[in-house]
């Protein structure tokens, strides 16, 4: 049974912890207060779910999920996630994170900040453009008709094709706009962000539909 850390316990997290043992995967979660504040969502979760330190999700995790915000001074264990695919679940909202000018100015996307702050990792942009409560409740079957479709994006195939996997796992299709510098496509603000319900062709044409533009500030 592969381990999946995800590195933060708000609603994303929690889905994607609900998700994947649903999948038969097992997770061990941490958040920012301590592994004795989990208690009550581990209870639920089940014997495949563990609460760990952030540092000890990292470690535990064969693939870790991110599920926390960007910060400019990087808060993650960098060292423990080395070697290791990292979904990036975050979106930059700059009312809530403040300004990242490098981000505003679009010389780089919050993704490759990432990226940069873990550079033993493998990082790949994962469920940003749906609602965490959908995770668990619009997949379908693959070959369902009108099956939606969600985005990914990277600079390691190897990590794209984990998450392709995944998002069959949970029951979605899988558009891939890689690398991570064509992340942007898929952020606060474009089409496909906007528009959650997308098949892969509503998808692909939404990222083509995509203008580089100062990100739209959704509070």
């Amino acid at each position: 049974m592969k381990t999946i850390g995800i590195i933060g316990a708000g609603e994303v997290g929690r889905q994607i912890a609900r998700a994947a043992i649903a999948c038969g995967y097992s997770v061990a979660v941490a958040n920012s207060r301590g592994p004795e504040t989990l208690r009550d969502l581990i209870d639920e979760l089940g014997p495949a779910a563990r609460a760990e330190t952030a540092a000890g999700a990292a470690a535990a995790g064969d693939v870790v999920v991110v599920a926390v915000p960007l910060k400019l001074v990087n808060d993650m264990p960098a060292s423990e996630l080395a070697g290791k695919i990292v979904l990036d679940t975050n979106n930059y909202m700059a009312w809530r994170d403040g300004d990242f000018p490098v981000v505003d100015s679009g010389e780089k996307t919050v993704h490759e900040l990432r990226q940069e702050q873990l550079p033993g990792a493998k990082v790949v942009k994962a469920f940003t453009h749906i609602q965490a409560p959908r995770i668990t409740i619009w997949g379908k079957p693959n070959g369902t008709p009108g099956r939606l479709a969600l985005s990914t994006s990277s600079d390691y195939p190897e990590a794209v094709e984990f998450v392709t996997r995944l998002y069959d796992q949970f029951g979605f299709d899988t558009v891939d706009h890689s690398p991570l510098s064509e992340s942007w496509r898929s952020a606060p603000g474009q089409p496909a962000w906007k528009q959650e319900r997308q098949t892969e062709s509503d998808l692909r044409s939404n990222l083509i539909q995509a203008r580089r533009t100062v990100p739209v500030d959704i509070g």
